[in-house]
């Protein structure tokens, strides 16, 4: 089946449904708001502090190591400051896309699944800077949201979620694969739909529905195969959302990392070897990121 086809495929099985997830009101403001030519920080900032949660969740990111602030932020005004309104919409979004998935139901643990996001945001951040990639934070939220369409299928359907992760534990057979199984579709085109339906920009839309296959990708296919190798790394170094995927790979052959040769020819000399423990030194750090995320409660 095409790719066409199993994104129409998806488009079904997100209209079957029931209490799909929205995007927070104030999220969908901010949005509308940023969308204004004239548009000024304080008046985002006014209108994100009427979410608490979004606020603080927005501070915990900014002062995390990922960001690396000179000194810890106290004000938000002067968060969204550091931002820079180009990049407060990416982080409306990404804190909208913790808040509508944060219940701990479904096939997997959530707190693992955020790990495996977070990290392969900040192992994409270091795969950025190495390769050249102009927009380091761009690569950071490409990685955390790369898996929307699996954390859907996780708390919407998740007994027939449970039924595929048991399908591949202890096989040589891929996540992607045993969805299409079960569902005709895999997470990549359920995430694209929601993506698409949460008015994600279409780069974003991209990464989510071409992560595995980054040569598909049309409008960015760097920062897809940034995504991809990242992914990769978590998965096979620990942040793999529990372990119950087969995950091998040879970074050689990836065609993701074809890419990002051509893309900067210098990675041939790099040292694979001592990349795995500088994102080993970062697995701390993500862990400590989301335990600190999700026990904002205000």
């Amino acid at each position: 089946m095409d790719k066409n086809a199993r994104i129409e495929r998806a488009e079904q099985l997100v209209a079957q449904i029931e209490d799909l997830p929205t995007i927070p009101a104030v999220a969908n403001q901010v949005l509308l708001l940023l969308d204004q030519p004239d548009v000024e920080i304080e008046q985002v900032a006014d209108l994100m502090l009427s979410d608490q949660v979004m606020t603080a969740r927005v501070m915990k990111m900014l002062n995390s190591p990922v960001y690396r602030p000179t000194h810890e932020i106290r004000s938000f005004k002067r968060a969204l400051v550091y931002l820079g309104l180009r990049h407060i919409r990416e982080v409306a979004l990404t804190t909208s896309f913790i808040g509508a998935f944060e219940r701990d139901i479904g096939a997997f643990e959530l707190n693992a699944f955020w790990e495996h996001s977070f990290g392969v945001g900040m192992v994409s951040k270091i795969i950025a800077e190495k390769v050249g990639y102009p927009d380091l934070e761009k690569a950071y939220i490409s990685g955390i949201i790369h898996n929307f369409g699996m954390v859907v299928l996780n708390v919407c359907l998740p007994e027939e979620y449970q039924a595929v992760l048991a399908a591949i534990k202890d096989r040589p057979v891929t996540l992607a694969s045993a969805e299409f199984e079960r569902f005709g579709t895999s997470h990549s085109e359920i995430g694209l739909c929601m993506a698409r339906k949460w008015n994600f920009p279409d780069v974003y839309c991209e990464v989510i529905a071409c992560h595995h296959t980054p040569a598909e990708a049309v409008i960015d296919p760097v920062l897809c195969a940034i995504v991809c190798i990242s992914d990769l790394f978590c998965s096979v170094r620990g942040l793999d959302y529990g372990g119950r995927e087969w995950v091998s790979f040879n970074l050689s052959e990836e065609e993701a990392w074809e890419i990002l040769k051509t893309a900067s020819p210098s990675l041939v000399e790099m040292d694979v070897e001592r990349f795995c423990y500088e994102l080993d030194d970062a697995i701390p750090a993500v862990k400590e990121l989301v335990n600190s995320i999700f026990s904002t409660k205000e």
